[in-house]
């Protein structure tokens, strides 16, 4: 009677032993009697109790793996790289991901210790940062190359960061703000170069209209003169001189320049002759200089 009990549960624990689940996105590594026997794949599985065993079980899942690196560049500067290697297991090798290596971490981790080791002290600082995506790519070929035969496969290397030591990032940053100092200055100098330029044409086009202003000014009150002296001989009968005129002429830029001195604030102390005859002195000096002048060009030719 008690044998009768017995074997259905001998027979229901057998068959509860020999099930054996596989989770998703990974793979099963199954041993008969010590000897690698199959792979199984994610979801329900038959072996054979006690004689077969799942004896480990391999993630076919993307996995990422950081290794930090300290090394030196050819202009002797210490650096800290920021290496990230993706990778996973090749489900077509299961056997070899899961019984030729101990410890995948610790095998990738040298692989990339010695390339990056490798490559750094070959380049300086500047080149390290301009090419740290060919840095990356050269890991990844050597790690693929390397890695392929014991199961994994190498989906990606990525240079996540490089940073220098303290000293040489203050320097870098120093070099950088003089470097934009030196620009900012060279702009604020272009800038005050133009505004004097632009100042100095502004001025001359205004003296310019200046001096056309008083040509005009000069050569309509001679024409105003020329009209009065007409209706001065018509009406006196009298022959009016030259010098007649030309006294008129100083007499009233004589009083315009008195006018003028009066109502501008600005002006310093002038001295002037301030008489009745001040107009004839300044006129007579004027004739001097101009004959002194026809002499001098007389003299040269």
């Amino acid at each position: 009677m008690d044998s009768l009990i017995f074997i259905p549960i001998l027979v229901i624990i057998l068959l509860v032993l020999s099930i054996k689940i596989i989770p998703q996105q990974q793979m099963g590594v199954v041993e008969r009697l010590g000897k690698f026997k199959k792979t199984l794949g994610p979801g329900l599985h038959f072996r054979i109790p006690i004689i077969e065993r799942v004896a480990g079980k391999e993630s076919i899942r993307i996995r990422q793996l950081d290794v930090p690196v300290e090394t030196k560049t050819q202009d002797n500067v210490f650096v800290n790289l920021g290496v990230s290697v993706q990778f996973l297991a090749i489900t077509d090798k299961i056997f070899e991901a899961h019984y030729r290596l101990t410890d995948v971490n610790l095998q990738i981790t040298s692989y990339v210790l010695d390339v990056i080791r490798g490559e750094v002290p070959k380049k300086t600082l500047d080149e390290v940062f301009e090419t740290k995506d060919e840095l990356a790519q050269i890991v990844k070929s050597e790690l693929a190359e390397s890695m392929e035969d014991f199961g994994y496969s190498i989906v990606k290397s990525l240079i996540t960061d490089i940073e220098p030591a303290p000293d040489v990032k203050d320097a870098m940053n120093k070099i950088n703000a003089t470097a934009r100092l030196r620009v900012a200055a060279q702009n604020e100098a272009e800038a005050d170069k133009i505004r004097q330029v632009k100042s100095a044409e502004a001025d001359a086009e205004a003296k310019k209209l200046q001096g056309k202003g008083v040509a005009e000014q000069r050569a309509a009150i001679i024409e105003g003169f020329k009209a009065s002296i007409g209706d001065l001989k018509e009406v006196t009968g009298s022959d009016v001189k030259t010098q007649d005129v030309m006294n008129m002429v100083m007499m009233v830029q004589y009083f315009d320049a008195l006018r003028d001195i009066g109502t501008t604030g600005q002006n310093n102390a002038v001295l002037i002759p301030y008489g009745a005859g001040g107009s004839n002195e300044i006129l007579q000096q004027m004739t001097q200089a101009m004959l002194a002048s026809d002499q001098v060009k007389g003299k040269i030719k």
